[in-house]
């Protein structure tokens, strides 16, 4: 991974072979980033994305192998147990162009993956929703 700042923003290059959520919550913890934004493309296989479905409270996830696009990756950066918390999507799409999206858990670098990440300078933390069945913005 190769990084660049300006002001508040960092620029992020994750190379071929790498995994984007691990590389950038490692990221997060060494810049003491605990509040932002993320948005990114790239080219990646090995990719794991999930859906969580409101009636059982339980996230279902699929494995996509093979060539993606990453058309979009958005996200957030905010703290649980005083961690860097991401929470990313990402819509990608395969070598048809037909497209796949969800929550990104997880997912190897194929060719490159560009990232901004807009630091916010405050803190936001998580707080786990019974009803809901999802850590929640604790505001």
């Amino acid at each position: 991974m190769r990084c660049k700042k300006t002001g508040s923003l960092f620029i992020l290059r994750i190379d071929r072979g790498e995994e984007i959520v691990s590389t950038l919550r490692a990221f997060c913890t060494d810049q003491e980033i605990f509040l932002g934004t993320v948005q990114g493309i790239g080219a990646v296989n090995n990719v794991e994305i999930g859906l969580f479905e409101t009636a059982t409270k339980e996230y279902h996830t699929t494995k996509l192998t093979g060539d993606h696009e990453i058309t979009s990756l958005l996200g957030n950066i905010t703290t649980l147990d005083k961690k860097p918390y991401l929470h990313l999507h990402a819509t990608l799409s395969d070598a048809s162009h037909r497209a796949f999206g969800g929550h990104l858990t997880s997912a190897v670098v194929s060719g490159t993956c560009e990232l901004f990440i807009q630091m916010i300078d405050s803190h936001i933390g998580r707080t786990f929703d019974a009803g809901v069945g999802l850590n929640v913005f604790d505001l």
